[in-house]
């Protein structure tokens, strides 16, 4: 089994990259957890975030009392599987899950609508996992509320239905034992991000019924060949790649072949842009549906094209859409099975800290947004006065607007963005919308329509489960972003237990709290409310799609 990553072509640059990488020894130190490789600033945090090399052993511990736990609750009848956590907590499990085919629904969200349809589902059947590596995150507080609160009222004995995941002496840890509730520890010296083939990654995702062994299997195999000084070494030549086109080519478009549409890419998301996205620097990840216009000739010319692949047949030859680029200079594919790319993305993630001269294991821009929201929660203020309201049918809001001005349409508004992003720029969208809903298609049209439109990297975030990701990025990464912010009034609301507030309330303050971080860090924000999501999203990729039309005929 091995994993590989393959280069349209290998400029000199990169080759140069990689030799020094091995002169340095830098795989074997990092496999080693020397925690010197990133400075003196960035050592002591190192010194605690190396865990993740170690694969095989931690999880032969854990696998056996995963599957025991597993097969009681199936005796119990109790078969849905529900994972409340937020960041790497939460899109490790969803990549394994999927890739293992097994149903597993995923509560990274405190939209009211996504958190009713959890609560709604048979609770007789439900064991819900609550992830969270601080034990404080607030969205995992408040769904640990809730579904506690819905297991008393159908009678049944929280303590039987909630599986907790969180590091030793956490004081979710601490409550959950007191509660009498199944606690699984994890190491603590290993990083949300990194945490995927830990038990943030394998405890959710195994009582799915997801084959863990197998996972874990694939990673180990590749650990000789990712901790080995070569050049031939995937997790060196991946590193290099991505730091060689910096600072110019900043953004990785990231694309899946259809071997592999486990929805890693988000993953990847999370990991490079949370690790990478600090000190005015960063790789901003894109991740591109098969309906993306960059997978057709329109990538910018600041970025990388990269495909996912799961064939790692050596003699098959690299797809078209991962040989492309603006340039023609050749993208590049990541093959191999899920569990040797877990391993071989946090390598070479940790790698490419180094070469850009940040911390890999830091997220200081991270907590800003929570004190944010903590803030806008204690001053009852969620609900801002409008700047103005649209003509159109969505009847949208304007919360905020670059420079101030209000819009009057959607067509006003997109003809506002095009003139507020500059050509090395980006857009983000960041939807604090439910992400199984109505809107979900006309987002994904506006996230291509933009594209076309703009000729600059567009991504595609929900929130809050943003925050946990990009949300680094955009605050602590290039100055360049601009970032397109929608509210909706989800109605009804859904009560927190022990708070005044519901989830509504909460999610609008994690958004104004974040719009109001992002404006101190001087980023332009455009802010929609709407009561229609989906009416909102469909005026503005209408409006998105007329400016492209309007375009292709004059041209």
């Amino acid at each position: 089994m091995s994993v590989e990553v393959r280069l349209g072509q290998s400029p000199t640059e990169v080759s140069s990259i990689v030799s020094a990488l091995v002169a340095d020894r830098v795989a074997s130190r990092l496999f080693a957890q020397d925690a010197t490789l990133w400075g003196p600033d960035a050592e002591a945090e190192a010194s605690i975030r190396l865990g993740w090399t170690e694969v095989w052993g931690r999880a032969a511990e854990l696998i056996p009392a995963i599957d025991d736990l597993r097969a009681k609750l199936r005796g119990d009848g109790v078969d849905r599987v529900v994972l409340c956590g937020m960041g790497g907590s939460s899109l490790a499990p969803e990549v394994i899950a999927s890739w293992a085919s097994v149903p597993l629904v995923v509560l990274d969200s405190t939209h009211p609508e996504q958190v009713r349809r959890a609560l709604e589902g048979d609770l007789s059947r439900t064991v819900v996992v609550v992830s969270s590596k601080s034990g404080s995150t607030i969205e995992t507080r408040s769904h640990r509320a809730a579904f506690e609160a819905a297991f008393r009222s159908a009678g049944i004995d929280p303590a039987s239905r909630v599986v907790i995941v969180t590091d030793p002496g956490s004081p979710l840890e601490e409550s959950a034992t007191a509660a009498g509730q199944r606690v699984f520890r994890a190491d603590p010296n290993v990083g949300g991000r990194y945490s995927a083939l830990t038990a943030f990654g394998l405890v959710p995702a195994g009582l799915a019924g997801a084959d863990l062994r197998t996972l874990v299997s694939e990673a180990e195999s590749v650990r000789e060949l990712l901790s080995a000084d070569d050049e031939g070494n995937p997790a060196l030549q991946l590193a290099a790649t991505l730091a060689a086109g910096l600072p110019r080519r900043y953004a990785l478009a990231i694309a899946s072949s259809p071997d592999a549409r486990w929805g890693l890419g988000d993953w990847i998301e999370q990991l490079v842009a949370e690790s990478t996205g600090k000190d005015g620097r960063g790789v901003l990840p894109v991740v591109l549906p098969s309906s993306a216009p960059e997978l057709s000739g329109a990538l910018p010319d600041s970025a990388l094209l990269m495909t996912v692949a799961a064939d790692a047949d050596p003699h098959e030859p690299v797809s078209e859409a991962a040989t492309f680029d603006s340039e023609g200079a050749g993208g590049i594919g990541v093959v191999g099975p899920l569990g040797a790319q877990l391993l071989l993305w946090e390598a070479a993630t940790a790698v490419l800290g180094r070469l850009m001269g940040i911390d890999p294991f830091d997220q200081p821009d991270v907590e800003s947004a929570k004190v944010a929201a903590r803030e806008v929660l204690s001053s009852g203020a969620t609900r801002p006065e409008a700047l103005g309201v649209l003509e159109d049918p969505a009847g949208a809001e304007v919360l905020a607007a670059p420079e101030g001005r209000p819009a009057e349409s959607a067509a006003d508004l997109v003809s506002r963005l095009r003139d507020s992003v500059s050509p090395d720029g980006y857009v983000a969208i960041q939807a604090y919308l439910d992400r199984e809903g109505a809107a979900v298609r006309p987002l994904r049209a506006l996230r291509d329509g933009l594209a076309a439109l703009l000729g600059v990297p567009v991504t595609l975030g929900w929130g809050p489960r943003f925050l946990h990701s990009t949300g680094q990025l955009h605050k602590g990464g290039p100055a360049t972003g601009v970032f397109v912010q929608l509210i909706d009034d989800a109605e009804p609301d859904v009560g927190i237990p022990d708070s005044d507030s519901g989830f509504g309330t909460l999610i609008s303050a994690q958004a104004e709290g974040d719009r109001g971080v992002l404006a101190e860090h001087g980023r332009p924000v455009l802010a929609l409310r709407s009561a229609d999501a989906a009416a909102l999203a469909d005026a503005l990729a209408g409006a998105v799609s007329a400016e492209n039309q309007t375009g292709a005929s004059e041209a």
